[in-house]
């Protein structure tokens, strides 16, 4: 007579595998359950750069929403670009314990010459504070990127 043994249960190399993949999905899924506001100034800068470029590219294109206005209210930052044209465009994102400090304060406004420059004619530097601190310079020709600006 022959017994026919009958095992049951998981292998070894099943339960590594288990083990490994709950640990990747718990370091990947950490950050969903962190709070925003580390994050929020990272944000902040990359939209006043995007709202930026857009008024810049108006201003080259001889389009009249060629301005841009920056606001700090209560619970959001709001970028309007193209104010005086007829169809602005409003970017808002969570301020979550972050501010702006910018050169002159807030609201600010911003209007772009034919070239893309702002009609300052200096550099601007725009420092988000929260949890952690992003600068962004709008440059005296135009140009905008992190850091500081400069000289």
């Amino acid at each position: 007579m022959t017994s026919i043994y009958k095992a049951s249960g998981f292998s070894l190399v099943e339960l590594v595998m288990v083990i490994i993949l709950i640990g990747v999905l718990s370091a990947l899924g950490i950050g969903l359950f962190a709070s925003r506001s580390a994050f929020s100034p990272l944000l902040a800068t990359q939209q006043l750069a995007s709202a930026t470029l857009l008024a810049q590219q108006a201003a080259l294109a001889g389009n009249p929403a060629n301005t841009l206005t920056i606001e700090q209210g209560g619970d959001n930052f709001r970028f309007i670009v193209g104010v005086g044209s007829g169809n602005p465009r409003t970017f808002e994102i969570p301020r979550e314990g972050t501010s702006l400090s910018a050169p002159g304060g807030l609201p600010l406004a911003l209007t772009f010459d034919s070239k893309g420059a702002p009609s300052t004619g200096t550099n601007l530097q725009f420092t988000f504070s929260g949890d952690s601190t992003f600068q962004t310079c709008l440059s005296s020709l135009g140009a905008v990127y992190a850091g500081s600006c400069q000289s």
